[in-house]
């Protein structure tokens, strides 16, 4: 959380986190897309080999203020692939709340696992408390054949109590959904906060 007191903002960082070809990205693009250009910036892509993070923030209007100051979110994702670690490490540095995408693939379960207890590592790494951080988990791909049941991802990376939500990123389905739940959690933990 970052407060800027010219401006009188409040910035809060979300991270869409997952394995590679998960969704995440996705995510993020049809989200730009769907946003009115005049409270969003535009889109940013830092290029690694084979990936790619992006980057976008939006002023949150019709959310009202946040103890006086207008919210502003960056939302961030992280490269999929396993030999990115350090550059996944350094996007969750100052993130407020995280968006697990996980692929409903059955064939991707493992790489779910490995990605989410990476994730985890690294915000203990980073001296974050993994079980206080506001998460949702994305269950994503829900329209492809042999995908495992939300319930089965869920126990999985043992995320009992934790918002879960479905979704078809490529069409939008549950994209909005799943962001304003997590603003919605990462707002009230600001507000303990402030």
């Amino acid at each position: 959380m970052f407060i800027n007191w010219r401006l009188r903002e409040l910035n809060l960082k979300i991270v869409y986190y997952g394995p590679a070809l998960g969704g995440k990205t996705t995510n993020l693009q049809y989200i730009h897309s769907k946003t009115d250009p005049r409270i969003r910036s535009e889109m940013v892509s830092l290029k690694t080999r084979g990936d790619r993070t992006l980057y976008f923030d939006f002023l949150q209007l019709e959310l009202g203020r946040v103890a006086g100051l207008k919210p502003r979110f960056n939302l961030y994702t992280v490269p999929g692939q396993t030999y990115y670690t350090s550059t996944r490490k350094l996007v969750l540095q100052g993130v407020d709340g995280i968006v697990f995408v996980a692929d409903s693939q059955a064939h991707r379960l493992e790489e779910n696992r490995e990605s989410f207890w990476e994730m985890r590592r690294n915000l203990r790494e980073l001296g974050y408390d993994p079980e206080s951080m506001p998460l949702v988990l994305q269950c994503n791909k829900r329209d492809l054949p042999n995908i495992l049941s939300v319930s089965t991802i869920h126990e999985h990376l043992g995320l009992n109590g934790v918002p879960c939500l479905e979704s078809i990123a490529i069409r939008g389905v549950g994209v909005f959904e799943t962001l304003k739940t997590i603003i919605n959690l990462v707002v009230a933990k600001a507000q303990q906060q402030l």
